[in-house]
């Protein structure tokens, strides 16, 4: 079964590996394939669940939401977020105003068909609205019962040093960040991990197999295999592009015998990797099949030992990107002065 690993320094227990449905759910498979995938996490011990208002706009929350139906609601742990526009895009249908916050809640419980979530996030920073008033207003969640937590993802250190400030100040935590991390994509080791350890805050990590290649199925030189996330054009191939280099994916190959050294598969010590990091209280995994989970929640649990550990960094090299310039989030505010 999966361990549970407390979100941050909250008393909230979630699954170490948490089900997310971001690439999949309302998009790259059909409905009763995705249902099927969240009763294999349920049956596997997965119980942490994570999806967001923009996932397929707004479908993914609504196929997860059907897929949970009649499971005990209090046995579950179900995540969403707000920030980007869905469906209608006029002028107050994004980011992080009291206006979007509360109408954005509202539709999320609407489509999971629930009367709380157990985590609401800030899907982006908010550059273009007063931070005070996102905090106000998601204190006013907290205090309606709408969310029983809330977390950010992809803010900077100093971003969330001033929202936790401010939560405080008005009667509430914030308990988590979701940043994309993996081996590959180490960017918040730097400064936001130190500010989120300080703070009480744990990380829901998001791509731990960097979209897929760290699973070693692409080939330096080769095309990509039919069907993969590489050859999708709804979306996948776009996020996976930055990793699609030679140099990339022959570091990665390197890393098989590590992985046979350990009894694991290529997504198992990738995900067991990001789960070596003690800040970080759940790893998202997708699935375009139940067996994919079924693999992978065997990495929940496995230790690697410093010799592993150094090893994979010197199979890397230098192909790990480690800038902590690059979490950001995008510019509101740019946007509206360009119109």
């Amino acid at each position: 079964m999966v361990a549970y690993r407390h979100l941050g320094s909250s008393g909230l227990r979630v699954t170490e590996i948490t089900y997310g449905n971001w690439l999949t759910h309302g998009s790259q498979v059909e409905a009763d394939t995705a249902t099927q995938c969240v009763h294999t996490a349920l049956d596997l011990g997965i119980t942490t669940f994570d999806t967001a208002d923009t996932y397929a706009n707004t479908k993914a929350e609504e196929v997860l939401g059907k897929a949970l139906a009649g499971t005990r609601r209090d046995g579950v742990e179900i995540f969403t977020k707000v920030y980007f526009p869905i469906q209608d895009k006029g002028a107050n249908d994004s980011g992080l105003s009291r206006k979007h916050i509360l109408r954005g809640i509202e539709g999320s419980l609407k489509r999971l068909g629930t009367d709380y979530v157990d985590l609401l996030q800030a899907h982006r920073y908010d550059d273009a609205t007063p931070l005070e008033e996102t905090m106000q207003a998601f204190a006013d969640v907290v205090r309606s019962g709408k969310a029983l937590y809330i977390g950010v993802s992809e803010w900077t250190a100093e971003q969330i040093r001033a929202g936790q400030e401010l939560a405080t100040q008005m009667g509430f935590r914030l308990v988590s960040n979701q940043p994309q991390y993996s081996m590959l994509w180490r960017v918040i080791e730097d400064k936001v991990v130190p500010t989120s350890e300080e703070l009480g805050m744990g990380q829901v990590v998001w791509s731990p197999m960097a979209e897929g290649v760290l699973s070693g199925k692409y080939l330096p030189g080769q095309q990509p295999p039919a069907g993969s996330r590489a050859t999708d054009e709804r979306g996948g191939k776009d996020m996976i592009a930055g990793w699609m280099r030679d140099e990339v994916l022959t570091a990665v190959q390197s890393l098989r015998p590590i992985a046979d050294e350990a009894g694991l598969t290529m997504p198992q010590l990738a995900i067991a990797w990001v789960l070596q990091n003690p800040n970080v209280s759940a790893a998202l995994v997708g699935a375009s099949r139940p067996q994919q989970l079924e693999e992978n929640v065997k990495a929940s649990g496995v230790r690697l030992d410093a010799d592993m550990m150094a090893a994979i960094d010197q199979a890397l090299g230098d192909v790990v990107e480690r800038d902590p310039a690059l979490t950001r989030s995008p510019s509101r505010k740019a946007d509206e002065e360009l119109r």
